[in-house]
C-alpha cells in the first residue's frame, strides 16, 4: 500500500482528527495552568503596572482624606507596590500621602464625608503594613484605635448613618476583618473579643441557604438564623462573608499557628531553618473565645449556595471587586485546611484566560465594572500576582532558631546548619549565593550590599560566582534576586557578562533595569550613554539593547546572542 492510499485510511484520518483537537485545545488554554510567574501573566501584570503608572494627581481630586476617590489612591499605591515593591514610585507615594491624611484626618475627629471611613482606614492599613510595618507603627497604631471605635457593638462593621441591627454591611466588615488581619499579623495589641463578636454576628446574619447578603439583618444573639434579602445575595457577597469569617479565625488562630508553617514565605531561605515569629498578642488571643467548627461549618453552606447559584456575567456589575475577593477567599481556605500552597488551581485558571480578554491596549481594565478603570485594573493585578497568599506566607517575619534576627542585609547573613551567622564571615559572595539560589532569594535590596563588597579573587572561584549570578539575573522568578545579581555584575567589571547586563535591561523591574544600565556604563566606561529612561516602552528597551548588542560586538566580533541572533 502506497503512502497516498494509506493517508486516507479510517485509521489515519481518526488520528489526524484527534490531533486537530488537541490542537484547538492547546491553543484555548494552557497546558499546565498558569501561575503568577507565567509569562502570559507577567506580561499582562506590566501592562496593567504601566496603565497605573500614567495615572496623575489630578486623577484623583483632593480635599476630604475620606472620600471614595481619595481611598482610590490609596489602593492603587497598595497595588503598585505589591507588583513593584517599589517605595518611591509616584503611585505608592500618592498613596502614602492620602492615607497619612486620612490619620491625620482622624486625629481632628474625622473628615467631611465619614461614609467610606472603614474602607479608607482598612486601605490604609495595607499599605503602611506593606510599605514598612516598622516605620508606619504610629500610623497602624492609630488606624487600630479609629477602627475599633467605628465598629458596632454587635461586631458588624456599617456606614455611620446604618443602624448595625437593621443593615450590617457584608463589604464592610470583610475589609474591617482585613485590617484587623494585618495589625494582628504585624503585632499591634488588639482585643479579639471584638473579633469574636464580629465572627458571631456573622455567623449569625448568614441566610440558612448558605449565602450572605450586601446589607444583613441581625436577628439577635442566641436567636436562630433568618432568611435575608434575596435580591442583595451575590457571590460577591458570599465570598466576602466566606473571607471574612475565615480572616477572623485565622486572627484568633482557631487552625493552628499559620505563622510557623513550612513554608517561611522568605522565598531564598534553607527549608532547614524554620521561623519562630514572638507572638504579641499572645496573651490578649487568649481571651477571645470560639471554636473553628460553626466557621468551617458555615464555610461548607457557602459552597453549596455558590454552586446552586454560580456567578453569571450580567453586564455592567462588580466583576473585578468579586475577582480580588475570590482570591482572597481560596488563600484563607488553603491555610484554613492546612493545604499547601496551590499555584495554578482552575478558578484561577478561568479568571486569568477572562482577564486575557478584557486587558485593554493601554494595559488597564475598563469593561463592564461599576468600579472605576483604575480601580478595576488595581483589582485585577492584585488577583494575577495571588496576593492574598503571598501576603499569608510573607508575614512570617520573625527570628531563626537559636534566636538570631533575619537582617534584610544578606551581607550580615551566612548559614551556618539550622542557623543564621553575622559579620565578618557572612560578606562573602558565595555565601550570599547559597541562600538566593535556593528559592530565589532573601529579604534583601541591591543596596543593601556594600560597596566594597568583591567577588573573589580566585580566577576558577570568581568564574563560578559569575556563572550563578548570570543565570540568577537571567532566569530567577524573585525580583530580589535578580537585582543583587544585576548589580554584582555590573561592580564586575568583567567584559563576559555584558550579554547578561543587556537582556537585564528588559527586566521588568525598575530598580534590575538601573543596576544593569549602570553596569554596562561602567565596564565600557560609556559613562554618558545609552540612556535608558526609568519606565521605558518596550520599543525604546529594544532600541537600547541593540545599541549595546552592537558596541559589545566591537569587543567581540564573533559573539552570538542566543536570545537575540537566533
Amino acid at each position: 500500500m502506497s503512502i497516498r492510499e494509506s493517508s486516507h485510511s479510517p485509521q489515519v484520518r481518526h488520528f489526524a482528527t484527534l490531533m486537530a483537537l488537541c490542537l484547538v485545545v492547546l491553543a484555548c488554554r494552557p497546558l499546565f495552568g498558569y501561575t503568577p510567574t507565567d509569562p502570559v501573566v507577567t506580561k499582562m501584570v506590566n501592562q496593567g503596572v504601566s496603565y497605573l503608572e500614567k495615572l496623575k494627581d489630578e486623577d484623583f481630586g483632593g480635599g476630604d482624606p475620606f472620600s471614595s476617590i481619595a481611598g482610590e489612591a490609596i489602593l492603587i499605591g497598595y497595588a503598585h507596590h505589591k507588583c513593584r515593591h517599589d517605595p518611591d514610585s509616584a503611585a505608592v507615594k500618592r498613596g502614602l500621602k492620602n492615607a497619612k491624611a486620612v490619620v491625620n484626618a482622624l486625629a481632628k475627629g474625622g473628615g467631611k464625608t465619614p461614609q467610606k471611613r472603614t474602607y479608607v482606614i482598612a486601605i490604609s492599613v495595607l499599605l503602611f503594613a506593606e510599605v514598612d510595618a516598622d516605620a508606619y507603627r504610629s500610623e497602624l497604631q492609630t488606624l487600630q484605635q479609629y477602627l475599633v471605635q467605628y465598629q458596632s457593638g454587635n461586631g458588624a462593621f456599617c456606614y455611620p448613618d446604618d443602624d448595625p441591627k437593621k443593615s450590617g454591611d457584608i463589604s464592610m466588615s470583610q475589609y474591617g476583618m482585613l485590617a484587623i488581619w494585618t495589625l494582628d499579623r504585624n503585632g499591634i495589641p488588639l482585643d479579639y473579643n471584638r473579633v469574636t463578636e464580629s465572627l458571631q454576628w456573622l455567623l449569625r446574619v448568614q441566610d440558612p441557604g448558605g449565602g450572605w447578603p450586601y446589607h444583613a439583618m441581625d436577628p439577635g444573639a442566641g436567636k436562630g438564623n433568618i432568611a435575608q434579602s434575596t435580591r442583595e445575595m451575590t457571590d460577591s457577597m458570599a465570598l466576602a462573608g466566606g473571607s471574612s469569617l475565615l480572616i477572623g479565625g485565622d486572627a484568633l488562630r482557631l487552625w493552628g499557628n499559620t505563622d510557623a508553617d513550612a513554608d517561611t514565605g522568605i522565598p531564598g531561605l534553607p527549608k532547614a531553618i524554620k521561623i519562630y515569629k514572638e507572638d504579641k498578642n499572645v496573651k490578649r488571643r487568649k481571651r477571645g473565645s470560639m471554636s473553628e467548627t460553626p466557621i468551617k461549618r458555615s464555610i461548607g453552606f457557602m459552597r453549596g449556595w455558590r454552586q446552586k447559584n454560580p456567578y453569571k456575567k450580567s453586564g455592567i456589575d462588580w466583576y473585578y471587586y468579586r475577582i480580588y475577593t475570590l482570591e482572597r477567599f481560596e488563600s484563607f481556605v488553603e491555610i484554613a485546611n492546612g493545604a499547601p500552597k496551590d499555584l495554578s488551581p482552575v478558578w484561577y485558571n478561568q479568571v486569568v484566560d477572562e482577564l486575557k480578554q478584557t486587558q485593554g491596549a493601554d494595559g488597564g481594565w475598563t469593561d463592564r465594572s461599576q468600579t472605576r478603570p483604575a480601580v478595576s485594573t488595581a483589582f485585577a493585578l492584585l488577583f494575577l500576582i495571588r496576593s492574598t497568599q503571598k501576603t499569608i506566607f510573607t508575614m512570617s517575619q520573625g527570628s531563626l532558631q537559636g534566636g538570631y534576627g533575619l537582617p534584610k542585609d544578606t551581607t550580615d547573613i551566612r548559614v551556618d546548619g539550622t542557623q543564621i551567622k553575622g559579620r565578618p564571615v557572612a560578606a562573602q559572595v558565595t555565601d550570599m549565593l547559597d541562600i538566593l539560589e535556593k528559592d530565589g532569594a532573601g529579604e534583601t535590596e541591591g543596596k543593601s550590599i556594600p560597596d566594597d563588597l568583591e567577588l573573589d579573587t580566585d580566577p576558577a572561584v570568581r568564574a563560578a560566582q559569575m556563572d550563578r549570578l548570570e543565570r540568577l539575573v537571567r532566569g530567577s522568578q524573585s525580583w530580589q534576586a535578580r537585582r543583587v545579581a544585576a548589580r554584582l555584575l555590573g561592580k564586575s567589571d568583567e567584559l563576559r557578562v555584558v550579554p547578561s547586563l543587556i537582556y537585564a535591561l528588559s527586566d521588568p523591574d525598575t530598580s534590575v533595569r538601573r543596576y544593569a544600565r549602570d553596569g554596562l556604563r561602567f565596564i565600557s566606561r560609556r559613562f554618558d550613554g545609552f540612556d535608558l529612561s526609568n519606565d521605558p516602552t518596550p520599543a525604546e528597551v529594544d532600541q537600547v539593547q541593540g545599541k549595546w548588542r552592537d558596541w559589545y560586538r566591537t569587543m567581540n566580533p564573533k559573539y552570538v546572542f542566543l536570545d537575540y541572533d537566533l
